[in-house]
């Protein structure tokens, strides 16, 4: 599966800063120090509809992160997956009687669209689901021969008492699991299971859905999160640098992914940093698929919103916050972008190399994006009141804000 096309991203004088970021995990800022090559692994969509501004805010978070590794000099391998094969994809195309192939296959193209046209740097790995079973079944089978698994009519699960750093991830009691598990695709409820959270590895095939060779394991589909585990150990390894993904994916997916690798590898941590976006609301609700209230990224292109205004819309918030999309929202972002456009196509300006440092600084620190938009607000604003004597202020600053936020000007 091929990935987008990516833009070009400017070089800035000077040298970016290491990143300080939220680790889920422990609660706390973590400073990561990659080696020469950052490796980030972040959970892609399930293609049964089209990009939402909740998704395209948690591509924005780990967008960033990719920028501000490669502000430092380092290269950047970057792998997402896409969900290619899942319950509510086959559900989505039989209710609209469509194949379900073809119906991935299209919302995986206009995925791609909307990621180009907002600017978020591609993956240098961009695997479905469906392509990487031959990879998944030596694991799930690994698992079985390491006692980690047991069958139930057919399907079989990994138990999670198999892991003795269950939990880590998540920190949440067994109450919390539970519900959790039901609401995000697990079985909870379902009779024989050892523990009410142990996940799925392989599901045994069923009339009228899709199957595939499983070898020893019989005909069937992969699991949600082993899927995950198999791409991200086939192309970045144990230990990468960051897990990333959005807060609804916390506990099961990254908690038991996490579990999955532990045990196969026999090493902890599967990831350096867990890290995590926050949920975006429309009309009170956060916005979801299964709710319905949803504003697609493609619907705002189509009525002739810049992608620019998008992006910095989503920019405007923090990455670990939950915040509520409105026209409000939208038109703060067109003014925003008005004002830096017009500020930026003067001859002249302010001196430029602090506020570079300013944008430098805010994103190393937690991906603090609203303080990096408020110091280019500052220096439009003088641009605006002095006329500025730096000539070339405004290219250079015009190239820092494609660099490190995204945003062509």
């Amino acid at each position: 599966m091929h990935a987008w096309p990516a833009s070009e991203v400017p070089a800035l004088p000077g040298q970016g800063r290491d990143l300080r970021i939220h680790d889920t995990a422990t609660g706390d800022l973590v400073t990561l120090d990659p080696g020469p090559v950052a490796r980030i692994y972040v959970c892609g969509i399930t293609p049964y509809d089209a990009t939402h501004i909740g998704h395209a805010a948690t591509y924005n978070a780990f967008d960033l992160v990719q920028r501000v590794w490669l502000d430092t000099k380092r290269q950047v391998h970057y792998v997402q997956n896409v969900t290619d094969v899942d319950d509510p994809l086959l559900e989505r195309a039989e209710r609209d009687g469509l194949d379900w192939t073809a119906l991935a296959e299209r919302e995986t193209a206009l995925f791609r669209e909307d990621m180009t046209a907002l600017r978020m740097l591609p993956p240098r790995q961009y695997i479905g689901a469906v392509e990487a079973i031959p990879g998944i079944v030596p694991l799930v089978e690994r698992l079985r021969e390491l006692g980690a698994t047991y069958e139930l009519d057919g399907d079989i699960y990994f138990s999670v008492e198999a892991d003795p750093h269950f939990g880590e991830v998540s920190h949440l009691d067994a109450a919390a699991m539970r519900l959790l598990s039901a609401e995000r695709g697990g079985d909870p409820e379902r009779p024989g299971k050892k523990d009410p959270v142990d996940p799925m590895l392989w599901m045994a095939a069923r009339e009228g859905e899709p199957s595939w060779d499983g070898g020893s394991l019989g005909r069937g589909r992969p699991g949600w999160h082993i899927e995950c585990v198999a791409i991200a150990l086939d192309h970045l390894g144990m230990g990468f640098d960051v897990q990333g993904g959005g807060s609804d994916l916390v506990f099961p997916h990254h908690e038991m992914g996490a579990s999955h690798a532990q045990v196969l590898t026999g090493e902890f941590p599967m990831a350096k940093a867990y890290v995590h976006a926050g949920m975006v609301a429309l009309h009170g609700e956060k916005m979801s698929k299964s709710k319905g209230n949803l504003v697609f990224v493609s619907t705002l292109r189509q009525d002739g919103v810049d992608p620019a205004a998008i992006r910095l819309a989503l920019l405007a918030h923090h990455y670990r916050a939950d915040w509520e999309w409105t026209d409000q929202v939208l038109q703060d972002a067109v003014t925003r972008l008005d004002h830096w456009r017009a500020a930026v196509s003067r001859p002249d300006g302010p001196p430029a190399d602090a506020l570079v440092e300013e944008i430098r600084e805010a994103l190393a620190g937690d991906l603090n994006a609203p303080a990096a938009l408020a110091a280019v607000d500052r220096w439009a604003v003088l641009q605006e009141e002095s006329g500025g004597t730096d000539i070339g202020a405004p290219g250079v600053v015009s190239r820092a804000v494609d660099a490190l936020l995204g945003v062509a000007l």
